[in-house]
Parts: structure tokens; sequence; C-alpha cells
């Protein structure tokens, strides 16, 4: 029983290996840079999928947790360290071998922080600030629980638009790879092309892991409880404050993660990443990948994002994925690929096949 709820996850890595084998033998390695930033994206949608299918709190706010954890490590590692290496907390950092020293290609020598240890101060920012905004944000409802974490993700977006820090209009850029052990890195790389690939959906993998062992849990039960009634859930002894709390700060490391390494893959990160529309995205695929199906969710995700990052909607691409959040809304609001899909197929097609018999 326990071996059966990972068959998905074996299967997921039986594709991704296959998709890499086909790729390279048919010359088109160059879908995998786009796989590997769509594996990357649904990382996001899956964190959000268990804060919506389950605990049924919708967020607007993913893009602004994304782009936290993306300008956090690409703000300290891209700083200069250099002229204040003698003294504070720079000295102490570069006695502990936190930092790092190279040349760069004008012959100025940089010194920045390490990306271990900028990826744990990314996340660690992260996780406060979901909680500060979690305590009160969470004890509203429904549209206004919507509104406010949109209000949170705009919050962010002016920030890294107009501050100095981050780059405003421009971004953050030249950030540098992020060694994860010798010989290993998340880099934008051509000759790492493959690699990268897999470390992505390495990444992917212990996230679903862990999306799969929390909605299995007693968690979980509490969970799927709370998003049917809150009331009925706290009436039982779930703990519906804590719950929801503790799940949005899930949803928001897994989009500070995604953050995080994308940009270390893109060597930067930007302001659109941070906007309002990347949210409304992001609760989009969710919305046609099925509330509380983790799988559809991650499928819808990857599929579509690799088709937008293919250029395939072209200019529309933003209105695309509107039409599809709208369009679900009002036909599908259990979302196309839902838990329950098969069992309805199954029951319209029963009275067609006693027919034939």
């Amino acid at each position: 029983m326990v071996l059966k709820r990972y068959l998905p996850l074996l299967a997921l890595i039986v594709v991704v290996v296959l998709v890499q084998l086909v790729t390279t033998i048919a010359g088109a390695k160059y879908y995998l840079t786009q796989l590997t930033m769509s594996a990357y994206y649904a990382l996001v949608v899956v964190g959000l999928s268990l804060l919506m299918g389950y605990a049924g709190q919708i967020s607007l706010g993913q893009a602004g947790f994304f782009a936290i954890g993306g300008y956090t490590t690409a703000a300290l590692t891209t700083t200069n360290l250099i002229e204040h290496r003698g003294g504070g907390i720079v000295k102490l950092l570069d006695n502990l071998g936190l930092l790092i020293q190279i040349e760069n290609s004008y012959g100025e020598q940089i010194l920045y922080l390490t990306p271990w240890i900028a990826c744990i101060a990314a996340i660690s920012v992260t996780v406060i600030i979901a909680f500060s905004i979690g305590i009160p944000v969470l004890k509203l409802r429904g549209h206004y629980l919507a509104m406010a974490t949109m209000g949170f993700g705009a919050i962010v977006y002016r920030i890294v638009l107009g501050s100095k820090v981050f780059g405003e209009a421009d971004g953050l850029t030249n950030v540098p790879e992020f060694t994860l052990i010798p010989g290993v890195a998340v880099s934008g790389k051509f000759t790492a092309r493959i690699l990268n690939y897999y470390i992505a959906w390495l990444i992917v993998a212990l996230g679903l892991f862990i999306a799969i062992n929390l909605v299995n849990s007693r968690v979980g039960r509490g969970l799927r409880s709370l998003h049917g009634s809150e009331e009925g859930a706290s009436a039982v002894g779930v703990d519906t404050s804590r719950y929801k709390l503790n799940i949005f700060v899930l949803s928001a490391v897994f989009a500070a993660v995604s953050g995080i390494f994308l940009t270390h893959y893109n060597g930067g990160i930007g302001p659109s990443e941070a906007s309002v529309m990347k949210s409304i995205r992001y609760v989009a695929v969710v919305a046609v990948g099925g509330m509380a199906n983790i799988w559809g969710t991650l499928t819808m995700g990857v599929v579509l994002n690799f088709l937008s990052l293919r250029g395939v909607f072209g200019t529309y691409d933003d209105a695309v994925f509107g039409v599809i959040l709208i369009g679900i809304m009002l036909f599908a609001p259990q979302g196309l690929l839902r838990k329950a899909l098969l069992q309805e197929i199954r029951s319209l097609a029963a009275p067609l096949l006693k027919r034939n018999r």
C-alpha cells in the first residue's frame, strides 16, 4: 500500500529519463532548456495545489514568494564585498570560508557570498515573511483572502521594480552558478544542459515526495477536512489556524526554492517574475490541473509553461492564461484533470457498454 503511493513518482522518473534520451537522439536537446525551466515553474504550482486543493485557501501572491527567493539569492551573490573584506561580518564570513573570490572578464576582483548561504538566507527570509503575512491574512476567506494576497504580491513587485539594490526595471544579472557538490552546478551553460535538466527534475521529485507524504498523513486528512468545512474540521479537533498557516508557509517555500534555482539557472531575474499576472498564471495552472490533484497540476504546469516558453502563444501569452482561468471557473471548477474524472468517465461509459453487450 505504501509502495503504491510512490508508483506515480517512479513513473515520472522514467518519463523524465525517456524524454532526455529521445530529445538527445533526435538532435533536439534545445528543448531541455524549456523543460528545465518548466520543471522549476511546476514546483511552484505543486505547492499552490497543496494550499488551494487541500487547505482550500487561494493565494495570488505566489509570484511574490518566487521573487523573494530569486531576488534574495541574486542580490547576495552579486554584491561585491571586496571593499569590506577587512572588517566586521565580511571578515568573519571570509574566515569561515563562506565567501568566493573570482576575477571577472574586466580583470576586477569580485568577492561574493557563496550560493549555499544565499540560498539558506533566501529560504529563511521567505519563511519569516510568509509567517508574518499568513497570521493576519489567513483569517480572511474567499475573495477577501485573494485580494489580500494579491496586495502582498503587488507590494513585492513595486519593491523590486523601484529598488536600486534589486536592479530596478533591469533586474539583476551575472548571478553566478550554484555549485551543489564539486562538479555539479546549477547554471545555464550549454555543456551542462542535460545535467541541469536532471537537477531540476530531482528537485521537483523531492518536492513531490514531500507533498505525497503530507497528503497521505494525518495532516493531509486534516487539510482535506479543512477544505470541506472549516467549522466542521474545527469541531472534530483540527487546529485549523495552525494547519492553514503551515501549509501557506510550505507553499511559499516551494515557490522560493523554485525562484532560487531558476535564478541561478538563468543567471538573473527580472521584475516580471514578481508581477501579479504571474500569480494568476499559477492559479490558472492549478485550476486546470485539478485543485486537489498534484499530478494533474504538475502535468498541466509543465505542458502550459513549456508551450509558453516556446512562444506558442506569442503576444497573447497572458491572455491565454486568463481565458483558461475564466473557462475553468465557469465550466470545470474542479479542474480538467480532477481526481474524480476517471470515475465520472466510467459512470458515463457504463450505460453505453451495457447497450453494446
